[in-house]
């Protein structure tokens, strides 16, 4: 909700990783690829393109001075996944935690919520999201996929999905209802022309990469890469 706060201001963000979450991994250093993009945007103040990560980790379970200096479970990833619609669209990345992004809806976590997105017009409206490319991300509370089919749905309400030009989502952490969610998002949007990419490294799972919002972005599946051009920022 920070990251609507302040587009709603004209802010540009950059969304993807956190200091606790990841300046204070565990073990020895950095994840070498959250790391590899931390200094790329500490040194340049931008991020140029981002790639899948070779590798995925377990989110721990013990966060004791004994797992100080320990390493995190790892596993092969498989790279962005064409869910539907065309290899490459292009436009400027806004969204977010799909939890966080339901919550502008529904006072259920919190009871003033909805009243002061409201207030404030912080969900953008769907002239604003026209053309836009959606990230969509979960978090460690791993949502059902009955869940997860209603907060997606409470989102299509909006007709976001009629605005948007692809979407892009972040690997669900541990991978836990990974085939559930993908199943869910084509079957809720249904538009079978609206490009969906799946398991980008970025959200909640590690290792996160950063994604900046408000610059035009292309996305090209057959290169398994995200490109950013800041002439049309």
């Amino acid at each position: 909700i920070n990251h609507f706060m302040l587009y709603k201001v004209g802010l540009n963000t950059f969304y993807g990783q956190s200091f606790l979450a990841d300046i204070c991994e565990l073990d020895t250093d950095m994840l070498p690829y959250t790391k590899k993009y931390f200094l790329e945007l500490i040194k340049t103040g931008r991020i140029e393109r981002i790639t899948p990560s070779d590798i995925w980790y377990e989110e721990r379970k013990d966060w004791s001075k004994s797992a100080v200096g320990t390493k995190r479970i790892s596993h092969k990833n498989e790279g962005y996944e064409l869910l539907q619609g065309a290899y490459s669209f292009s436009g400027k990345i806004l969204g977010g935690c799909l939890e966080s992004m339901f919550d502008m809806f529904d006072n259920s976590r919190y009871s003033d919520t909805v009243g002061l997105c409201k207030k404030y017009d912080l969900f953008p409206s769907i002239e604003e999201w026209k053309d836009k490319i959606l990230l969509l991300e979960t978090s460690e509370e791993t949502p059902s996929p009955e869940r997860y089919k209603h907060m997606l749905e409470t989102l299509k309400s909006t007709g976001i999905f009629e605005a948007v030009s692809g979407v892009i989502c972040g690997k669900p952490m541990d991978e836990i209802y990974f085939d559930d969610y993908k199943k869910i998002l084509c079957e809720v949007v249904g538009n079978k022309d609206l490009p969906i990419v799946y398991n980008v490294n970025i959200g909640h799972a590690t290792p996160r990469c950063i994604i900046p919002f408000g610059v035009n972005a292309t996305v090209d599946v057959r290169k398994q890469r995200i490109t950013f051009d800041y002439r049309q920022a």
